[in-house]
């Protein structure tokens, strides 16, 4: 009888471990959506096809190139997703990602214009969200809880469920902006 009642406490030891780190990377946060003005960030970056998972690796080259070779430090990187991934092959997948350049480096554009691409991104009116932004694992528990929520609010409210979706990872805010276009 006692070895049940340990295994017992053990697993609800574990359960209990496991739901706190859960929590800490915001799989519990409730999602709510609004439709606000955004946008106007310059954007440096690198274009990718396929597999949305490797998007990591784009972002830190060009961060480190950013830190390394031009001494210019971010605080935020970002993704924009043009398609589905439900509904495009994984190997045709369109994606620019990179970073936020603060307004400090702005002088700096004609620096970089030979190794990025750079934009100014559209103000406009966007859907947005925001998620807690404490690592990798936030990352993922975004990815899972977001979208299935913003498809759904997109469908309720009659939006058009085609268009690019930004994230935006605020390492100064602890949070990431998931916009998508009107």
């Amino acid at each position: 009888m006692k070895t049940i009642q340990i295994i017992i406490i053990v697993v609800a030891v574990l359960i209990a471990i496991v739901a706190v780190f859960a929590a800490y990377w915001g799989a519990f946060k409730s999602i709510k959506f609004s439709v606000v003005e955004q946008g106007g960030e310059t954007l440096v970056y690198d274009e990718m096809t396929g597999d949305y998972r490797k998007s990591g690796v784009v972002m830190d080259k060009v961060y480190y190139t950013l830190l390394n070779d031009y001494k210019i430090e971010t605080f935020k990187g970002f993704g924009i997703y043009y398609d589905n991934p439900q509904k495009v092959e994984t190997s045709k997948l369109r994606s620019e990602l990179g970073c936020i350049l603060g307004e400090s480096d702005l002088h700096r554009l004609n620096e970089l214009e030979g190794s990025f691409k750079i934009k100014t991104y559209p103000k406009g009116k966007y859907i947005v969200t925001e998620f807690p932004f404490k690592g990798k694992l936030s990352v993922m528990f975004g990815i899972m809880k977001v979208y299935p929520a913003l498809n759904k609010y997109v469908k309720e409210n009659g939006y058009n469920e085609e268009g690019a979706i930004m994230e935006i990872y605020d390492t100064p805010g602890k949070k990431i902006v998931y916009r998508k276009q009107l």
